[in-house]
């Protein structure tokens, strides 16, 4: 199943938050900022992260698992809504959800029991925009924008904007520190 493009608006304003803008130029960079995200979340977190298909959402999932040292490999979740991948150490699990082929609002997120899992978690969903807000005012807003079209291009320009309370003195900077 072809996924339209998610719209190229720019990340919800940082009213109370932290922004940064981020060019990633490659998938082991994309990785590479999912491992300093990781250092960053704690347990209770909320990332959403939006972008077109292909644009890096599951990599840097992959890299934020890598970093939270949980079990499993972390892949795209289509096709199971929602993986959970336990901590292998003293970290909180990863609750990696893609929110695509669900309608809309909580209603359909409640058989999830996302909010149950907030608490003790990190859940990161893939095209939640619209979809799960409800469950907190804190949460980690990750906008990943490619070319689109018939292209090899892997430029990304990612815009991370903190949400809320928890996170209006986070630094962000760090994570722009990506190596050459």
């Amino acid at each position: 199943m072809e996924r339209p493009a998610a719209p190229h608006s720019p990340a919800e304003p940082t009213a109370g938050g932290a922004g940064v803008r981020i060019t990633v130029n490659s998938p082991e960079k994309m990785r590479e900022l999912g491992l300093r995200l990781a250092k960053l979340v704690r347990a209770g977190d909320l990332v959403m992260l939006n972008g077109e298909l292909g644009a890096g959402k599951t990599t840097l999932t992959r890299g934020l698992g890598e970093g939270l040292g949980v079990r499993g490999a972390v892949t795209s979740p289509t096709f199971v809504i929602a993986r959970v991948h336990p901590s292998l150490g003293e970290g909180p699990p990863l609750v990696h959800v893609d929110a695509y082929r669900l309608g809309g609002g909580l209603d359909e997120m409640e058989d999830l029991d996302l909010d149950v899992s907030l608490s003790d978690s990190v859940i990161v969903v893939e095209w939640g925009e619209g979809k799960v807000e409800e469950l907190t005012d804190d949460r980690l807003h990750v906008v990943i924008h490619r070319a689109v079209g018939d292209t090899t291009d892997e430029v990304r320009h990612v815009t991370l904007t903190g949400l809320g309370e928890r996170w209006a003195t986070a630094d962000l900077s760090g994570l722009s520190a990506l190596s050459a």
